[in-house]
């Protein structure tokens, strides 16, 4: 028979013996329980000791100070022989003699006696196709764009020259450049003056 320990703080601990094949006993302050527990921290209605396939599990029923198990606020604590948890402030201890634990184990299937889900086979996903890589551009390609630029520039500045040529001479630029006019200082040379004869005056 499993047998059960409850440990109110500063009294003795009273211990309970159940048949192995009870469904169920409750536990709490009301005297309505199968375990009747005085303690100011337990709920009336605070847990209940449940008969599940493979052995017992202890379920809370929404007490204010929880079934705690390490400290830790849990609403089902599965039990096993030599398991100690908290109602409240009070210690419930639960064991089993070896017979119930070898009977108990017998109740839980064997992995190989469990049934298998089928294998889910994984469908080739499709990835998706990179767009190509956009060409590297070539160090020529630079070089020719400087090229074409300092063409043009030098085209801008011809250009330029030979319209302010024009407006100052009233000549092309391209045909001065090929039939250049005399030198300014050639064509401005002209006979040279004889000078004055200084005369005296009349006596």
């Amino acid at each position: 028979m499993p047998r059960v320990s409850i440990t109110v703080p500063e009294r003795k601990s009273q211990p309970y013996r159940f048949a192995l094949d009870r469904k169920t006993v409750t536990l709490g302050r009301g005297s309505e329980n199968d375990i009747v527990i005085d303690c100011g921290s337990v709920s009336v209605r605070h847990a209940v000791m449940e008969r599940v396939s493979g052995g017992y599990e202890l379920r809370d029923l929404g007490s204010t100070n929880g079934t705690k198990l390490g400290g830790k606020r849990l609403d089902i604590v599965p039990l096993h022989d030599g398991i100690s948890v908290n109602i409240g402030d009070v210690a419930f201890d639960f064991a089993l003699s070896p017979e119930e634990i070898e009977e108990i184990a017998k109740e839980s299937p064997a992995d190989d006696d469990k049934p298998k889900l089928p294998e889910l086979k994984e469908e080739p996903v499709a990835k998706p196709v990179p767009p190509p890589a956009p060409a590297a551009s070539t160090g020529g390609g630079g070089g020719l764009a400087v090229f074409g630029f300092i063409i043009a520039a030098a085209l801008a500045f011809f250009i330029g020259m030979s319209v302010r040529h024009q407006n100052d001479t009233g000549r092309g630029l391209v045909r001065d450049m090929k039939n250049p006019p005399p030198a300014a200082s050639e064509a401005s040379q002209l006979p040279e003056t004889p000078p004055l004869e200084e005369t005296s005056p009349a006596e």
